[in-house]
C-alpha cells in the first residue's frame, strides 16, 4: 500500500518534496511513479524511478522535478523546484515492476496548490 503526502499550498518559484511511503511491503524491487492530475486535464505522468535507481521525466517537469529512492527507508521522494500555478494538481504516487510498464498499484492522492 502506497501513501503519498508532502503536498501543500505555495507561492510560484517555490519548492517542494513530495514522499511516497509504502506500508506492509517494500518498494525495493518496484519501480515507483509520479503522477498528476490537475482541474479539467488529463492524467499526466511525470517522473518514474526503476529499482536499479535509473529514472525517466517527463519533457514538462524536466529539469524542475526530481524523483529518488531511499530502499532503507521505503521512500520515494518527488522534489519539485520552481513550481508555478501549472503544476497546480492532485499527485499519486503508483507502483509497476519497471517503468515500461503500466501502474498496477497507486496510492491516495496529495494536493498540490500553487497559487500568489
Amino acid at each position: 500500500q502506497l501513501q503519498a503526502s508532502g503536498g501543500g499550498s505555495v507561492q510560484p518559484g517555490d519548492s517542494l518534496r513530495l514522499s511516497c511511503a509504502a506500508s506492509g511491503s517494500t518498494l525495493a524491487g518496484s519501480a515507483i511513479g509520479w503522477i498528476r492530475r490537475a482541474p479539467g486535464k488529463q492524467r499526466e505522468g511525470l517522473a518514474c524511478v526503476n529499482s536499479d535507481g535509473s529514472t525517466f521525466y517527463a519533457d514538462s517537469v524536466k529539469g524542475r522535478f526530481t524523483i529518488s529512492r531511499d530502499n532503507a527507508r521505503n521512500t520515494v521522494y518527488l522534489q519539485m523546484k520552481d513550481l508555478n500555478p501549472e503544476d497546480t494538481a492532485v499527485y499519486y504516487c503508483a507502483g509497476s515492476p519497471l517503468c515500461a510498464y503500466d501502474y498496477d498499484y497507486w496510492g491516495q492522492g496529495t494536493q498540490v496548490t500553487v497559487s500568489s
